[in-house]
């Protein structure tokens, strides 16, 4: 068995993946394993789970959490009844930060006895087990609990790391990797001090000072104190040019500026030394998202992989362009860049994009091997040993990002795409991508239609940005029709989104549509879930529970509950935080959900849909009635029964209220 927490929360047996229900029952495992065969009492099972407040209800559904894990991991599992808790014993099994706590240890011991080399593989071991934040997919309860002593040991993982490569004199490879703890740790003294020592051991004296004099600024700003007596020593020794050299002889690794491939091809680029750069043409006008670019530098230049994930139209690729435009003079060998979704939005073949980086990386078109794994080895070979980042826009799913991964340690990958089950890639740091606020909606409205525009009529702008709901791509349609028209006040675009049943038609300029982008979502989707989705979408802005949707659409619990989990996955519904209850609540984006339900319109109407009756001998005023005070709405039966019986249901969305049932 192998058990995994430094990431998502994930079990195998045999080499074969467990399956888990959400958040809460790999919140159960991984509190379980945290615990080290201790028992936990029902009672703090239940508040890693749903909190401490009101929790007498909450126990039977922990007995079935803990239940289907039992069964699904199997005999290998010690799981037991102790008193009015839980204990669990994994015997021999693997868990992952048992594994990372040894060899830190191990790391850190060795460092401490000046045994460089062995600290430094111990440790660069024990961080490549890391796959992104750790316990991840929990709930915040657990989170709030565990993740920050994990996440403390493996920043000091890192800066023994650190040490053991300054002291093996590798100050150029851990440049990058400290410029990015830095910004992301601040008040840390002792990464702001390697930092500093790396940089002044690679020629940069003035950058070193630089680093010092902003920690100094950071530590007065935000805690109201000078740098520590050895920092200041340290910035002393910078000053004077009499810092130390590294303690032990440089360990000479692969030269980065001369490629095993090189002359590996007649006469491409490789070969002649010229350098990728695939990135399409950036947005100039690109406002906000300071956040989410200072993550994804940290994590590129911790020697970490990126998932850019978010909504339809949330902006993901001009982020990713305009992110590896900023780091590419941290990869000299070059950027590659492949849109993984064909014109027609149907998934590329990685066959493709592999013909694409090859050629980039100097392959003659009669040298490029036919099948995907010839191909994948291939481009694994040219780019070990190099310094590149790879960027995979639109990717549908793991298995086809996984041939384009590149090779070596020195290269990056930068992912993009809507799907969260990218996240099971190694190794990797999720970025999700939320709706803009109102500010920084309005300076990216103003950036497309110029600030003297949007300041003459700030109700009017207040106003769009408020029809367009934070999402870049309504934003910059709008933008662009304002752009276009110069002759419009933006009162009256404000007017013409104002109703909710045109703000889609509205919402379209040029080859930019956000009903089509937000269509696209449904495509992956079978058939019964995308009916299920325009149900939902057809009773208005109501929040969701599994309850209600479970009795709205005539199926049991586990079933509305896997289905509501399966739309917030593809990025179709936002979980909205636990209600006064139990349960999570989701609900539609206003665009999303005129989208939805504008399609789901057109399907039920459209000439390929055949027209369905009631049952011979039924009419609509004969089917019984009820109420679903769960989901918030009135209905008339439930809808998927209502379907099956030949039932159309017409919703009024303005009340929220099923208000007809006729025949076809």
């Amino acid at each position: 068995m192998d058990f995994k927490v430094l990431g998502p929360v994930s079990a195998e047996v045999d080499g074969r993946a467990v399956p888990l229900d959400g958040s809460k029952q790999r919140t159960v495992l991984a509190a379980l394993l945290l615990a080290y065969g201790r028992s936990l009492t029902d009672e703090r099972l239940v508040a890693l789970l749903w909190g401490w407040e009101r929790m007498a209800t909450r126990t039977s559904r922990l007995y079935t959490y803990v239940s289907r894990l039992r069964t699904r991991i199997g005999p290998g599992l010690k799981l037991e009844r102790i008193g009015r808790g839980y204990r669990m014993d994994i015997g021999d099994a693997v868990f992952d930060w048992d594994v990372f706590r040894r060899l830190a240890e191990a790391g850190r011991a060795d460092l401490l006895a000046g045994r460089y080399a062995g600290a430094e593989r111990r440790l660069a071991e024990a961080l490549a087990l890391w796959r992104g934040p750790a316990l991840r997919d929990v709930t915040p309860y657990l989170a709030d609990v565990e993740a920050p002593g994990l996440e403390e040991a493996r920043i000091s993982a890192q800066e023994n790391h650190a040490d053991a490569a300054l002291a093996l004199g590798r100050h150029v490879d851990v440049v990058t990797a400290l410029t990015g703890l830095a910004a992301q740790y601040p008040v840390r003294e002792r990464i702001r001090g390697q930092l500093m020592v790396a940089l002044y051991r690679c020629g940069r004296q003035a950058e070193a000072l630089a680093v010092y004099e902003e920690g100094r600024r950071v530590l007065a700003e935000e805690l109201g104190i000078d740098p520590s007596p050895a920092l200041r020593a340290l910035h002393q020794q910078i000053l004077r040019g009499v810092l130390p050299p590294p303690r032990a002889p440089e360990r000479h690794g692969v030269t980065l500026s001369s490629p095993d491939a090189r002359g590996l091809f007649r006469g491409g680029g490789v070969g002649h030394g010229l350098v990728p750069a695939m990135l399409p043409a950036g947005a100039g006008d690109f406002t906000g998202r300071v956040a989410e670019t200072a993550d994804v530098l940290a994590a590129l230049h911790g020697r970490q992989d990126v998932l850019v994930t978010g909504a339809p139209g949330i902006g993901k690729s001009a982020f990713a362009v305009r992110v590896a435009r900023q780091c590419r003079a941290d990869f000299p060998h070059g950027l590659l860049y492949a849109d993984l979704r064909a014109p027609d939005g149907t998934p590329r073949d990685p066959v493709e994009a592999l013909g694409w980086f090859l050629r980039a990386l100097g392959a003659a078109d009669d040298e490029l091997p036919a099948t995907l794994d010839e191909r994948a080895h291939l481009y694994r070979t040219l780019t070990a040993g190099r310094r590149t980042l790879v960027v995979l826009d639109n990717a549908a799913d793991d298995a086809q990002v996984r041939p384009l991964l590149p090779g070596g340690d020195g290269s990056r990958t930068l992912v993009t795409g809507v799907r969260s089950t990218l996240a099971s890639l190694e190794g990797t740091r999720l970025v999700r991508l939320g709706p803009m606020d109102a500010d920084e909606a309005r300076r990216l409205l103003a950036a497309v239609v110029g600030e003297e525009r949007v300041a003459a009529e700030p109700e009017a702008t207040a106003r769009v940005v408020e029809a367009c709901d934070g999402l870049p791509l309504a934003l910059r349609v709008a933008g662009s029709r304002l752009a276009a028209c110069q002759q419009w006040r933006i009162a009256r675009l404000a007017d013409r989104l104002a109703p909710e049943g045109r703000r889609l038609d509205e919402l379209r300029f040029g080859s930019l549509d956000v009903r089509g982008r937000l269509r696209a979502a449904l495509d992956p989707l079978d058939e019964a879930t995308r009916r299920d989705c325009g149900v939902l979408a057809a009773v208005g802005p109501v929040p969701l529970t599994p309850p209600g949707t479970a009795e709205l659409l005539g199926i049991s619990f586990d079933e509305a509950e896997e289905l509501l989990e399966s739309l917030v996955n593809a990025r179709i519904l936002e979980a909205r935080g636990v209600d006064g209850e139990v349960w999570l609540r989701y609900r539609f984006t206003p665009l999303m959900r005129l989208a939805i339900r504008g399609g789901a319109t057109a399907r039920a109407g459209g000439a390929d849909t055949p027209p369905s009756r009631l049952p011979a001998g039924r009419s609509a005023d004969a089917l019984p009635k009820g109420r679903g005070s769960a989901a918030g709405v009135s209905f008339v039966q439930p809808a998927r029964q209502l379907e099956r019986a030949g039932v159309r249901i017409v919703c009024l969305p303005s009340v929220h209220q099923v208000f007809d049932v006729s025949r076809q």
